[in-house]
């Protein structure tokens, strides 16, 4: 099998040729199924996301300037992706207005989603309501602000917050729950 540079590739996929664009998709759609796979509730989800990704993709190839690795810039179009599905299902976000009461109820120091190991921490957030998992993905892992957050998801700074407190909240009732058994005072 003929092994292109990531240049070549982009050139083959804006002439449309159709063995670039097998290539592509099987150089970057194992890492890229993974991330969908945090955003989405179940694999089903996470291959239609996928599916969606490289037309999107494919389509805009002819905007990849070059300017960075290119598997940052799919990277960029399968989060869009993935967050476009979120958005389209009913009751993605209640937005709340003032986060005030929640402020000071996010703790990480004691978290124990970070004792989970990845394959059952991808379990758990796929069972997330979808915009806990959004903003979840989008701040603990992605690395976003709250601020960034709010534009990407046209919520409130407020909302972002809020969700996260209750994506962690939630996680930390469902590994207390079935994970851990927490000693009793």
């Amino acid at each position: 099998m003929q092994q292109w540079s990531d240049q070549d590739l982009v050139e083959g996929i804006k002439m449309e040729s159709p063995t670039h664009q097998v290539a592509l998709y099987n150089r970057y759609s194992v890492p890229m199924f993974r991330i969908l796979l945090r955003y989405a509730r179940d694999r089903a989800e996470a291959e239609d996301m996928l599916q969606d990704g490289f037309i999107r993709v494919y389509r805009d190839m002819v905007q990849f300037r070059g300017e960075g690795a290119l598997g940052g810039w799919i990277r960029r179009i399968m989060i869009n992706t993935a967050l476009s599905h979120l958005r389209k299902q009913r009751d993605f976000i209640q937005d709340v207005g003032d986060f005030m009461p929640y402020e000071n109820k996010i703790r990480t120091d004691d978290d124990v989603v970070a004792q989970l190991d990845a394959a059952h921490l991808m379990r758990l957030l796929q069972t997330l309501p979808p915009g806990y998992r959004a903003v979840f993905n989008l701040y603990a892992v992605e690395g976003f602000s709250h601020e960034e957050i709010a534009e990407q998801l046209n919520i409130s700074v407020g909302t972002s917050k809020s969700q996260l407190f209750k994506a962690r909240d939630y996680l930390k009732k469902v590994l207390e729950k079935h994970y851990f058994k927490m000693p009793e005072y």
